[in-house]
């Protein structure tokens, strides 16, 4: 297994685009710890702001692979918040930072004095980013949103799944992971602004807001033609044949929708026949008659094993694809040139590895440059950094308002 580099250094030294960028993060559970994950790998200096109980909001253990997995690549200061001497600290190190994320329920950071008006009085080139369930402001603001809570509001749930066999989540935290992804966006257009204005803004999404928007084409489909869509199961919502097909040992999915690649479909397929049936002419007819096509292909697609149809269908320009269990998934040849599974050596758990970045930048390589840190882990590091002496370092410690493993 390579070995992970372990060396905080390396950000800064090999110049990683974010080195020199110091993050606040003040996340729980999966969605803020989406979006600092693209900071802190990208090589942003993170502090994690934590309670000095251990409460990831995931309800996993801090060795667990959920925590190590988002929480990579930064500092932790466990702070008390909620204590003079704490929120003291934290006010401190704000002064220096360049963003801060937090996704607090909406009136709990202005009840700790620490939302964006507060903090960007002190530093006013800060950008603070928020996550919350339905937005910063509304009817519903003001309460608690997980991510299948907001699956079932934002309609994905009645767009997944077979008819009539009602409403399915995706197997996902698919609208964390989202938010997460489009508030990194979104300090990052901040940052950019930012060198022009020499100003922080506060920038903000929701899970409702994330899940509405990444409806897209279904979103669009009602908005402009007044159709409400419902569950298709595998199969495309609207082009045909597209969808998931069984073969003689494993399910592999087709996309041959388009007028040409039907055409070279059928000819693949030994039936060129299927070109003259009338109501089969269309890609309309083709949809309104799906059940008919669907069962046509599947007759044939059975008669061989998944590895011919995807030699064949791929030497015509077709796209055909295995449907992978995820222990297939990483040892697929093409995930594994990517380097999607990132090498990490752990004190606790030993070499393995975690979800690598999607992201690729020509000249440079994320890594697991830090371990996930242990709670506190920095506290003392983070404070003297920051002016502390080590007797007040001491004395803090000695009232419970910073922690440290």
């Amino acid at each position: 297994m390579p070995e992970s580099p372990l060396d905080p250094k390396l950000a800064q030294e090999t110049a990683l685009p974010l080195a020199g960028i110091r993050v606040l993060d003040l996340t729980l559970a999966r969605a803020g710890p989406t979006c600092v994950r693209h900071l802190a790998d990208w090589g942003a200096e993170v502090i994690r702001i934590e309670p000095p109980r251990f409460n990831d909001g995931l309800g996993g253990a801090r060795e667990g692979y959920d925590y190590q997995n988002l929480h990579r690549n930064k500092r932790s200061l466990a702070l008390d918040l909620k204590t003079e001497e704490g929120k003291a600290a934290f006010f401190r190190l704000a002064q220096t930072a360049d963003v801060l994320v937090e996704n607090m329920r909406v009136k709990v950071k202005h009840r700790l004095g620490i939302g964006p008006e507060e903090v960007r009085a002190v530093n006013p080139r800060l950008v603070y980013a928020s996550i919350s369930g339905f937005g910063q402001t509304g009817p519903y603001s003001e309460r608690a949103g997980v991510d299948q809570i907001a699956q079932g509001m934002g309609g994905m749930m009645t767009i997944t799944g077979e008819p009539g066999r009602g409403p399915m989540r995706a197997g996902i935290p698919f609208v964390d992971l989202t938010a997460g992804n489009l508030l990194a966006l979104a300090v990052m257009m901040a940052l950019w602004e930012r060198q022009r204005t020499g100003k922080g803004r506060w920038v903000h999404t929701s899970l409702l807001e994330s899940m509405v928007f990444m409806l897209d084409l279904q979103a669009a489909r009602y908005l402009m033609d007044g159709e409400v869509p419902g569950q298709a199961g595998n199969d495309h919502p609207v082009n045909i044949p597209m969808g998931a097909f069984e073969t003689a040992d494993k399910p592999v999915n087709i996309a041959a929708s388009s007028p040409k690649m039907w055409a070279q479909f059928a000819e693949a397929l030994g039936h060129p026949e299927w070109l003259e049936v009338e109501e089969w002419k269309t890609a309309r007819g083709r949809s309104d008659n799906r059940k008919a096509v669907n069962a046509a292909i599947a007759a044939v697609m059975k008669q061989k094993p998944s590895e011919y149809w995807i030699e064949l269908l791929e030497r015509i320009g077709i796209p055909c694809g295995p449907i992978n269990k995820v222990d297939e998934v990483f040892a697929d040849p093409q995930v594994q040139h990517l380097r999607m599974a990132m090498p990490m050596r752990c004190p606790i758990r030993g070499d393995t590895h975690l979800v690598s970045s999607a992201i690729n930048i020509e000249g440079h390589e994320s890594h697991v440059w830090r371990n996930p840190p242990r709670l506190g882990e920095h506290s003392s590091e983070v404070l003297r950094e920051a002016g502390y002496s080590e007797d007040d370092i001491a004395r803090l410690k000695g009232l419970g308002v910073i922690v440290e493993e």
